[in-house]
Formats: C-alpha cells, structure tokens, sequence
C-alpha cells in the first residue's frame, strides 16, 4: 500500500538531463509570476535564456512542461496521503486519515500559489495524464484500505468492491479535482470528519 509511485509524462531528450530539470523549475517559476495561460513556450525560452527550438528538445510542448509540474505537486499531495494512512492502525483510521490528508493536502495547492493552481485548472478540465494517474493512484490505495477492512472485519462484505470503491471515491471527488475544489471551500472545515463518518457508517458490517 505504500510502494513507491511514479506520473509517466511525456518528455523528449535524455531522461536524467539536467536542462529537464532547469526548464521545469524555470517554468515553475515563470507560471507563479505571469499565469500558465498567458505564457507561451517563446516567452520561457526567454526567460530562460535558450532557444524556443532548444526547449522543444526536451519537452513536445507547453503541455508537456505543465503537465511535469503537475505532477510534481500531485505527487506531494499522494505522498502526504500515503503517509497519513501509513501512521493509521486499523482500516477505518486509516479511512479517516485518507479523508483528512486529501483535503488538507489539496487545500495547501489551493492556497500556496493561485497562479500555479492554474495548471491544476487545465490539467483537470482537458483530463491529463498526470491526473488519471494520480486519481488512480488515490482509488487504488482506497481499494487496499476497503479490501484490508473487508479481511480484519471491519466493513461489510456484501456489495462488490469495486462498486463500493467507485461511490466513496465519487464522495472524494471534489477534494481531489481541482475544477470542483474552487467550488467546495466553504465546507473544507468540517467535510473530512462527516464525510468519512458517514461513509464509515455505510460499511459497517
């Protein structure tokens, strides 16, 4: 359940190259200041110095170095989770944790750069890779919590658990997707503890 994870993107160029990694953290840098619409790859290779035919050496587009960042802080969030779980003992704490972690964890996206949030913006709406991976990554571990629960005793055993899977990773959902988050922060205080008391009731056995 706490295997290590990787976001697969798209990118051109020797993989270990150092200028990946110079023209991502560039990016990074440039999108916090000006907004990831309003840059274009010329405006990057600007400001970093290099050619606009050099940049797409290493990355097939904007996309594609957006989309790298993307998945650097979906990342983040997935290991903050991972590790909320891991401190947990039996399923149902762990299921709580989950909740929690998602929450706090996607709020400080939110909050740390409106900017960068941006790219998370046309990551979810335009479905990139970095997202269905991510979001996979989360309803997978959410699997391994309801499987281990369903084998300690703790949750029923009735309904199918990819069904059970699907409908609490749908009560999630506004947590993970940054497009449903903007709209969900009024209830970011007290969402975790009912949301995940409800569902803990829905599984008892």
């Amino acid at each position: 359940m706490n295997q290590a994870t990787t976001h697969p993107i798209p990118a051109r160029g020797p993989a270990d190259h150092d200028v990946r990694s110079q023209i991502v953290t560039a990016a990074t840098e440039h999108f916090s200041r000006y907004g990831y619409e309003k840059t274009t790859v010329s405006d990057l290779a600007k400001a970093i110095g290099f050619s606009k035919a050099y940049v797409y050496k290493f990355f097939e587009s904007k996309q594609a170095i957006g989309e790298m960042i993307c998945a650097n802080c979906l990342r983040e969030i997935e290991t903050e989770v991972r590790a909320a779980v891991g401190e947990a003992g039996r399923p149902p704490e762990k299921l709580r944790r989950m909740f929690k972690a998602v929450v706090e964890a996607s709020l400080r996206l939110f909050s740390r750069d409106r900017k960068l949030y941006e790219i998370a913006i046309s990551a979810a709406s335009e479905r990139w890779q970095a997202t269905i991976v991510y979001e996979e990554h989360i309803r997978k571990l959410l699997e391994d919590i309801l499987q281990e629960g369903r084998q300690s005793g703790d949750f029923e055993r009735k309904t199918p658990l990819d069904e059970t899977t699907m409908a609490i990773h749908l009560v999630m959902r506004p947590y993970l997707n940054p497009l449903l988050l903007q709209h969900s922060l009024d209830y970011t205080d007290e969402a975790p503890a009912r949301l995940s008391g409800l569902v803990l009731r829905s599984l008892s056995p």
